[in-house]
């Protein structure tokens, strides 16, 4: 066999398990998930399987990173660009948001594993270096407020404001159509007013 059809063959089926995976951890938990579950989404055998993942831990870890991944390069880019603060701040926003669309289950999934593992979850963001990334993201907001650019907040302050604002409507998201909206575009056309509310608060904690 061509070694690179066989290389691209290796990689194709790894993606497919990582993705199988995802989706279930997302959807069921974690502990809900077992090994044989992936291994039939994946449609392989379990001696497959466990030649690409020996355990179900090394498997979350491929799974986290593979999430984490796919947006917080980006948002250090957005930090990293010559632009105002909340120019930025709105530009992560809208990255969060878009990711928070496309995998409405994520917030719940992240929310979860803070909760059933928080030492397992920062562990494998070592392993994987993501807090390199989360470090080089600090610096940016503790440089703006030592500019003044804007106000000397606790960082866990900003965190919290921001996040929780960001991810609550996700987590809410069938009460809130429930109550509120009749479909999808009523709750779409909820968030892009939210959006403004979350900046409108932001600005108030960081430069009003």
């Amino acid at each position: 066999m061509d070694v690179n059809k066989f290389e691209t063959q290796y990689e194709n089926l790894e993606e497919k398990i990582i993705e199988s995976a995802r989706d279930l951890f997302v959807r069921q938990g974690f502990e809900q998930t077992s090994m044989s579950d992936i291994a039939q989404a994946a449609e392989i055998n379990r001696s497959t399987l466990h030649y690409y993942f020996r355990t179900k831990e090394k498997m979350f870890q491929a799974v986290f990173g593979s999430i984490v991944m796919s947006f917080l390069p980006r948002i250090q880019l957005i930090f990293d660009e010559e632009a105002t603060f909340m120019e930025k701040l709105s530009k992560v926003l809208d990255e969060y948001f878009s990711i928070f669309m496309t995998n409405p289950f994520l917030p719940k999934f992240i929310l979860s594993e803070i909760q059933r593992d928080v030492d397992q979850l920062l562990n494998v963001g070592r392993v994987l270096h993501l807090d390199q990334y989360l470090r080089a993201i600090g610096n940016v907001i503790e440089e703006e407020m030592k500019k003044g650019n804007i106000k000397s907040i606790p960082l866990p302050e900003v965190l919290i404001t921001f996040m929780s604002s960001v991810t609550f409507p996700f987590l809410s998201k069938n009460l809130v159509i429930a109550l509120f909206y009749e479909d999808e575009a009523g709750f779409e056309h909820f968030l892009t007013q939210w959006k403004k509310r979350i900046m409108h608060q932001m600005e108030i904690l960081l430069t009003a």
